[in-house]
């Protein structure tokens, strides 16, 4: 049954907007006078088929974290034994955001007639995603949909914390190396002309500190708008490259080469990916299924095409863990938490377990790498400033000297 967004007057005048299931816009209209209210507006939000679509063209109603927020609670719902269909009435009528609103009484008006959850996610696939209902799929199969929800929430939640700590541990760092730009640029273009131009007068030579100083300042003065100009164009070179495919995977497999950002991206990867396979085998999705599903989350291109390659490798007959191993770029850790869930017969614990440790190692290689950023930023930003202040000093000694 299509729902509908109202607006109505009540018997006081006072105006009113709602959500509504109705058969057709005549219904709709009917059970408003029915509740002795004058419709103003009556309008389909969603109908199936077309709600997805006319999504695509919209920027995203659910962030990670309200989206890791909305699964929580509708997992709670759901396991505290309220039909599906009551707990999406609930959530909707609770959402604070209009288009979350319509986006659920969509999902709700979908299931009521009679199409699985899943399919009713797959028509906001914008939204959701292939893993997300996917999972979704098999909690409905195997008739623990609000356990998997709990897993699904869960996951959706640690990825967002380990998100999180990578921001935090770059933000500073970036901060700090702005602000040291803006600052050097600053004393470079004004203030060492300035006080540069009171010794040039005297005709006297200046040192060569200074010379050098007063020649970065001219070349930034006048050459200044062709260095941003130069960047912005390689930048935007750089990103047209990158929606090659090829190009791509080989930009993406040298990034995991370098000292200590490679690091970061490749247990990045990896704790995803573990997690997310983790998820999907203990949702009781089959593993090839899973296996892709787990590829596809991967950003890092040169990861998904060994993700994939090892996805072969299974569908051929070898095991998980075998076909990991061969797989460089994959933290061998991996390997070594699938083998073992699969002489145990507990891959998913295996492959969870695996991920936090991933997630862990994540945490800490990005604490570590701020930790030394930071006196070394502070330590380079001293030194520079140090050399346009002895730019400055060295010809008001030297004129000292003259003067003696």
């Amino acid at each position: 049954m299509p729902a509908y967004k109202f607006e109505a007057l009540d018997a006081a005048g006072k105006s009113s907007t709602g959500l509504l299931d109705a058969e057709n816009a005549k219904a709709a209209r009917a059970q408003l006078r029915a509740q002795a209210l004058v419709p103003l507006a009556v309008t389909q939000v969603a109908s199936a088929g077309t709600a997805g679509q006319g999504l695509q063209f919209q920027r995203r109603v659910f962030t990670s974290t309200s989206l890791a927020v909305w699964t929580r609670q509708l997992a709670g719902l759901v396991a505290a034994g309220l039909p599906l269909e009551r707990a999406l009435t609930a959530l909707s009528e609770e959402a604070e955001d209009p288009r979350q609103r319509e986006l659920v009484a969509h999902l709700r008006s979908e299931v009521n007639s009679g199409s699985p959850f899943a399919r009713a996610l797959a028509s906001a696939s914008r939204e959701f995603d292939d893993v997300y209902r996917g999972v979704v799929a098999a909690g409905e199969q195997s008739g623990a949909l609000g356990r998997v929800l709990e897993r699904l929430a869960d996951d959706l939640e640690e990825r967002q914390e380990l998100k999180a700590k990578l921001i935090g541990a770059t933000l500073y760092p970036a901060i700090v190396s702005l602000i040291a730009i803006v600052i050097v640029i600053f004393l470079v273009t004004y203030v060492v002309p300035q006080v540069a131009s009171v010794f040039t007068s005297s005709k006297r030579a200046l040192p060569a500190l200074t010379i050098a100083m007063l020649a970065v300042s001219s070349f930034l003065r006048n050459w200044g708008w062709a260095v941003l100009l130069l960047i912005a164009a390689g930048v935007g070179l750089l990103l047209t490259m990158l929606r090659n495919e090829v190009f791509r995977q080989s930009f993406d497999a040298g990034w995991l080469t370098l000292p200590l950002i490679g690091k970061l991206a490749r247990g990045y990867n990896a704790a995803r990916f573990a997690g997310t396979l983790a998820m999907l085998a203990g949702a009781g999705v089959p593993i090839l299924k899973a296996l892709q599903a787990a590829a596809e989350t991967l950003s890092n291109r040169a990861m998904r095409a060994d993700a994939m390659d090892a996805l072969v490798q299974v569908r051929e007959g070898a095991p998980l863990a075998s076909a990991l191993a061969g797989k460089q770029r994959f933290p061998g850790l991996l390997a070594m938490f699938s083998r073992l869930g699969e002489q145990t017969g507990q891959l998913p614990v295996m492959l969870e377990r695996a991920a936090r440790q991933l997630g862990t190692e994540v945490q800490r290689r990005a604490l570590q790498m701020a930790t030394i950023l930071e006196p070394l930023l502070i330590v380079a930003m001293g030194a520079v400033v140090m050399l346009i202040v002895l730019a400055v000093l060295l010809p008001i000694i030297q004129l000292n000297t003259w003067v003696k």
